[in-house]
């Protein structure tokens, strides 16, 4: 773990939960691509940069959940690095107490305040300020968060985020987390589309042809939305769609669950609605959903 890998001229990646990019501009300056989970992967970022001789000049976010943002702080703080994320991202990497509340819908309790779900506090500037890298490409590739965003280096390297995860992570997790799934799907056809030298998911392994692991992703959205138009045969409320869920792919729900997996449910049942493949409507007070 926290191996790095080269890619190209002057493109690396360093093998960790969420892989993190690393760009080098000229003999010494590097911009990273994401900056890990917490603090302790900062540190360990900054033993490779320095063991290398390199110096960080900047941090580019892809978006903002926290095991992408969690060693922004200490790496600032111990570099004085600038650090940039694209439109919404870049307001909830200034202000992480935002990424729960948001999963919560409310002010989030203890259990899910913490570093898996709000990173530090970090300076941050959107893509579109002057001294954001120009060497790097930036590919809009919303879905799974807000505004969500890839890098491409002069190396033809383009680092994806998480706009695909791997069939071990859809495998074992089932619902992988997706913020507007109509968004998500248009992304997913945009990067099959899409040529470079190598392709870097931060959740799958990097390769040349993506097809497989799109059409994989794929499916896995049009099971979900096919079970819970089984579940909502008769209307039903959401708090029993995410039971129904869980009980049907063996999930054990927690407080981080409840918030991930429920705001994804969510987010499938507003594509469903406003595609006409479920109604919604109010009986004796509760929201309930049919097919």
């Amino acid at each position: 773990m926290y191996e790095l890998v080269q890619l190209g001229e002057n493109t690396y990646y360093i093998n960790c939960p969420a892989r993190i990019g690393i760009y080098r501009t000229n003999g010494s300056d590097v911009y990273l691509i994401d900056s890990g989970g917490d603090k302790d992967a900062g540190r360990r970022v900054r033993k490779i940069l320095d063991q290398n001789g390199w110096s960080l000049k900047a941090i580019v976010n892809t978006h903002s959940n926290a095991d992408h943002i969690g060693g922004n702080k200490f790496l600032q703080d111990r570099t004085g690095c600038q650090i940039f994320a694209p439109g919404i991202e870049a307001a909830f990497t200034a202000h992480p107490i935002l990424e729960p509340s948001f999963l919560y819908g409310g002010y989030p309790f203890g259990e899910l305040r913490h570093k898996f779900l709000m990173a530090q506090e970090s300076k941050v500037f959107d893509i579109n300020h002057p001294d954001f890298p120009k060497e790097l490409e930036a590919i809009p590739l919303r879905g799974h968060f807000f505004d969500m965003y890839g890098f491409r280096t002069p190396d033809d390297v383009v680092f994806l985020a998480d706009c695909i995860s791997s069939k071990t992570a859809i495998e074992k997790y089932k619902i992988s987390f997706i913020y507007d799934v109509k968004e998500y799907l248009n992304t997913l056809d945009a990067i099959k589309d899409m040529k470079a030298k190598i392709f870097v998911p931060s959740h799958a392994e990097p390769a040349e042809d993506l097809s497989e692991i799109i059409e994989f992703n794929k499916k896995a959205v049009f099971e979900i939305i096919d079970k819970i138009k089984d579940i909502a045969k008769t209307p039903i409320c959401f708090e029993d769609i995410l039971k129904a869920l869980f009980d049907a792919y063996g999930l054990i729900m927690t407080f981080e669950q409840y918030a991930l997996v429920g705001s994804t449910v969510r987010s499938y049942l507003s594509y469903m609605k406003d595609s006409r493949e479920i109604n919604a409507e109010f009986s004796e007070n509760r929201l309930l959903w049919q097919s």
